[in-house]
């Protein structure tokens, strides 16, 4: 059967996220950063945010976190605070720069989020995001299942 792979709900969700992936590296390049530095910028907020929460936010690995985070403040879109109580908290704030760089990524998010919801009807939006809010929770009792396994 052709396109077979397609009746995965998996592969189809892998493929979209895959594209819309694609265009937001493209979009960022054009402004000499990444995708992953962009949703960074989004998940700061203006008091500060402590770095531990930003990896659960983001979905990324510690290690890989911790570079981006590194090549942001050297590039002057963060910079770090340290805690003067407790030295091993830091918060994470944005600088002018990183101030500008997030309305650029903003803007960039709203022009797709609104493209899309143009095309669909209220109904199409809820039951899409219904769709999405069963895939989480069937991932995350797969992930439990996993756990409890070993």
């Amino acid at each position: 059967m052709k396109n077979e792979y397609l009746t995965f709900i998996d592969f189809i969700v892998r493929s979209s996220w895959h594209r819309i992936s694609r265009l937001y590296n493209q979009k960022a390049a054009s402004h000499h950063t990444t995708m992953s530095v962009g949703f960074i910028l989004m998940m700061i907020e203006k008091e500060g945010t402590p770095s531990t929460k930003l990896g659960p936010k983001m979905g990324m690995e510690p290690t890989s976190l911790s570079r981006t985070i590194q090549h942001m403040e050297e590039n002057g879109l963060i910079r770090r605070e340290f805690n003067d109580k407790d030295k091993r908290k830091v918060f994470i704030f944005l600088t002018e720069d990183g101030i500008a760089l997030r309305r650029i990524v903003r803007d960039s998010l709203v022009d797709f989020n609104t493209k899309c919801q143009k095309k669909l009807k209220k109904k199409e939006l809820e039951a899409f995001f219904k769709v999405m809010q069963t895939i989480d929770e069937t991932v995350e009792e797969l992930e439990h299942e996993l756990t409890k396994s070993k």
